[in-house]
């Protein structure tokens, strides 16, 4: 039955009314307060007592008395709104909710005036914490007052590495992606990379591409990697070129998903078969774009659930000791995700 919206809300001193217990008793029974004694029979009376009134702690007095709001502030550039880092909030959110505590998220868009009021607006608020996070892999310059409460850095960094951070480990994929299409039997592997000479999502992956090339003693060849814009139409017209030169890639590892689609149109157009022909590795493990090409594509899984994962129990685990210990730059594991296009 519904309730009238007037209704008196049930307090503390009606639970204890009802399970024959002091206020106090049904303080610690609620905040879980350990060594104080207290009967298991008293608890339960107490806990039955609760949801017969259907009460609600007050959070805001819980955390007058704990220093604690139970509040996580998430501030981001633009990742709230891009639909394939979506999975860093899921894992910040299962992770914060798992111990009961909750995000306030705040999308800036990249604005400089709005990060720093959003950061202002959750000191106010008394967040226990902060995530800075970041659409993609690069350095970033947070609002100085970030500084004021615990704050952990979400697929980015600060370039003094003064603030914890958590990102994916680029080399690492890079490294991976090149392997399996090396592994296969691919003699020549061509590379589309990302055009962006300061961020480590391009920089490292391009590490990764040469270190697996001399691993398997093959030399770095300048002419079958091309610079691209990470879209499907830049992979279109790089693979076009690979492939019309003299002696073409048996294989290509693609920068991102969406450059993969490109290489698939421009592969197809060419009359050429994936992966008989030419194999295909991608990176972002794009949902949208990498189960549903056909072939469907075997890319590298950007671990987004799993670094705001990290970052929300890094906060939580060191609650208090956070500014007593040094600044750990923690690198995520990306997992490769065979489909059938390498």
């Amino acid at each position: 039955m519904q309730k009238r919206p007037n209704k008196r809300r049930p307090t503390m001193l009606d639970v204890a009314k009802l399970a024959g217990v002091s206020q106090t008793t049904v303080s610690f029974v609620i905040n879980r307060v350990a060594a104080v004694g207290i009967s298991d029979e008293t608890k339960e009376r107490v806990w039955d007592a609760v949801r017969q009134l259907d009460y609600r702690p007050n959070a805001v007095a819980q955390g007058l008395r704990t220093k604690r709001t139970n509040i996580i502030g998430f501030l981001t550039d633009e990742v709230a709104s891009t639909p394939f880092a979506v999975h860093m909030i899921e894992g910040a959110q299962a992770a914060a909710w798992s111990v009961g505590k909750i995000l306030m998220i705040v999308n800036t868009a990249g604005d400089q005036s709005i990060k720093q009021a959003g950061v202002e607006m959750m000191l106010e608020r008394q967040v226990d914490a902060i995530i800075y996070a970041s659409m993609y892999h690069r350095e970033v310059h947070p609002p100085p007052n970030i500084y004021e409460v615990p704050a952990v850095l979400l697929d980015c960094f600060v370039g003094d590495r003064s603030l914890p951070s958590v990102v994916a480990e680029e080399i690492q994929g890079g490294r991976v992606a090149t392997e399996v299409l090396l592994r296969r039997g691919s003699h020549r592997v061509g590379f589309l990379s990302l055009d962006h000479p300061n961020e480590q999502a391009a920089t490292g992956r391009r590490e990764g591409y040469r270190q697996a090339l001399a691993a398997y003693g093959r030399g770095l060849d300048e002419s079958l990697i091309r610079f691209g814009d990470s879209t499907a139409s830049s992979g279109y017209r790089y693979t076009r070129e690979l492939m019309e030169m003299d002696e073409p890639p048996t294989a290509i590892f693609c920068g991102t998903d969406r450059m993969a689609m490109g290489a698939y149109d421009a592969l197809r157009d060419l009359s050429y078969a994936i992966p008989a022909d030419v194999a295909i590795v991608g990176f972002d493990n794009q949902d949208v774009i990498a189960a549903y090409l056909r072939p469907p594509l075997s890319t590298m899984e950007l671990p987004h659930y799993k670094m705001g994962e990290w970052a929300v129990r890094y906060l939580i685990d060191h609650a208090d000791s956070l500014d007593m210990v040094p600044p750990v730059q923690q690198l995520i594991t990306c997992p490769f995700i065979e489909r059938a296009s390498a």
